[in-house]
């Protein structure tokens, strides 16, 4: 899951700014290292660090979009959560 705050991260210039990443050979190589478990362990990790910043705040608003959750609280802010966290099921 990946995590944005403040201002809407999904717009233009962020995906341009992707497509250019994606591009570029050395960022494709650098993808292929990564070890999944270790980056899901991170992701959790900067999520529950996230939510425990939320603790007394009174969300006013959570909606569930095609690609993520938006979660925003009563003082304005908005907390973006992208991807999908795992089951804590058996593993197949």
């Amino acid at each position: 899951m990946t995590i944005g705050t403040g201002t809407d991260p999904s717009g233009r210039d962020a995906l341009g700014e992707l497509l250019k990443d994606i591009a570029n050979e050395e960022f494709v190589r650098e993808l292929q290292d990564i070890d999944p478990e270790a980056f899901r362990e991170a992701e959790f990790e900067q999520t529950q660090g996230i939510l425990n910043t939320l603790n007394g705040k009174t969300i006013k608003r959570a909606t569930m979009e095609d690609a993520r959750i938006v979660i925003e609280t009563a003082d304005g802010n908005r907390y973006f959560f992208f991807g999908f966290m795992a089951s804590t099921g058996p593993k197949p």
